[in-house]
């Protein structure tokens, strides 16, 4: 029987560890939290990461969670149009799930091969030639005939193997919210659609239907501000207190949803990236190998809703390599395939980076007037390798 360690147990390692399960793996999977604890926002899944996870066997359990959102256009916070919402078809849309809803349908996938193990905090990997590919945490030696390195974007793993690929700041912070249906406030109208600031975006929508079971057992309304700049160190009442300053006039549902959010519910993290991305995902090591999934791969910022699809494409094509190939080669061709497919969508999110963060009177002035020819053709060509991907045959 074949054997696997992975590092990391977030939506990367998760599926990865499953897919490897289901195809006759022992995957021993290893987690450096006590217990594996989502954050309670939600997670925008284009095509692309709807159809890796229907690859992975977990379209079913998808389907029974997700919200189809439509296209709502991109204003300013004057409320002008800067593209008005197109009839986009319904394929060519992404969806949205509670990331606790994804992560339990995560967890019933794996099955009786996984073997989880919490408060593991590994610090080394060995892809010496010769020996067996395999981790440590200072106490004992984890080795397998196949290492995955899913743990995030300060992977310990990837700074041995690929120590070129520096984490640097984006240069902005977000902030995230899911707001419960019952403290959800009445909106006009469906909720969806951006707005873009001078180094501002907000982005709104709904998880499910009100008043109903909904496509989520957990439902609301889901949000995420970012702004350019540093985390913020005060505490959550502090800086729910800034965003309400700072978005304060901005349309409908901006003011409205801050005015409905509850410190408690708000998740703030610092962006941060990969620059330069490592120069190999794939590792051989003898008769197995080492390979990078995930944050750990490409972290990037999430302008495009592209980190999840892309860790889901990495399991999904992982997965169907190594039904195919034997170890080594599948290590290589596993290489071979998801760099080009990762830095191709690195380098869209980095001009939409580029053009989110204008600052400045004149910039934000010439910004505005271009970014109506500006933004469709990026975010087509985003919605372009979102309809593009299909898992390897």
């Amino acid at each position: 029987m074949r054997t696997a360690v992975v590092v990391g147990g977030g939506l990367g390692g998760l599926a990865v560890s499953g897919a490897l399960a289901r195809s006759g793996w022992q995957v021993t999977l290893l987690e450096r939290a006590d217990r594996i604890r989502p954050e309670p926002t939600a997670v925008v899944l284009w095509p692309n990461g709807v159809r890796a996870l229907r690859s992975l066997s977990l379209g079913a359990g998808l389907d029974a969670i997700a919200t189809g959102l439509r296209d709502g256009g991109v204003r300013r916070p004057d409320g002008h149009w800067l593209v008005q919402p197109r009839q986009t078809p319904t394929e060519r849309l992404p969806v949205v799930v509670h990331r606790e809803d994804l992560h339990d349908a995560l967890i019933a996938g794996l099955g009786e091969r996984v073997e989880l193990r919490t408060g593991v905090t590994v610090r080394t990997v060995r892809a010496v030639s010769g020996e067996r590919p395999a981790v440590g945490d200072g106490r004992h030696t984890y080795q397998a005939d196949l290492v995955v390195a899913a743990d995030g974007t300060d992977s310990v793993l990837r700074r041995q193997l690929a120590p070129e690929a520096g984490v640097v700041s984006s240069g902005c912070a977000a902030w995230r919210a899911v707001i419960p249906w019952y403290r959800a406030p009445s909106l006009p109208g469906p909720v969806g659609g951006e707005i873009l600031g001078a180094g501002y975006r907000f982005v709104a929508a709904s998880l499910g239907e009100r008043g109903s079971s909904g496509a989520s057992s957990r439902g609301g309304i889901y949000w995420m501000a970012t702004a350019a700049g540093a985390p913020r160190p005060e505490p959550p009442e502090k800086q729910l207190a800034l965003l309400r300053r700072w978005y304060a006039g901005w349309p409908v549902p901006v003011d409205e949803l801050l005015a409905a959010t509850e410190p408690a519910d708000l998740v703030q993290h610092e962006i941060r990236e990969l620059r330069p991305l490592p120069r190999s995902y794939g590792f051989p090591v003898g008769a197995g190998g080492v390979v990078l999934l995930g944050d750990a791969a490409h972290a990037m910022p999430p302008h495009l809703g592209q980190g999840s699809c892309l860790a889901f494409e990495d399991a999904a094509t992982l997965a169907a390599l190594l039904r195919e190939s034997s170890l080594p080669d599948a290590v290589v061709a596993y290489d071979r395939a998801r760099r080009p497919r990762a830095a191709a969508v690195v380098r869209q999110t980095r001009r939409m980076s580029a053009v989110l963060q204008t600052r400045g009177r004149l910039a934000l002035r010439a910004r505005d007037a271009a970014l109506g020819a500006i933004t469709p053709r990026l975010l087509g060509s985003a919605s372009s390798v979102a309809a593009q991907w299909r898992p390897p045959a």
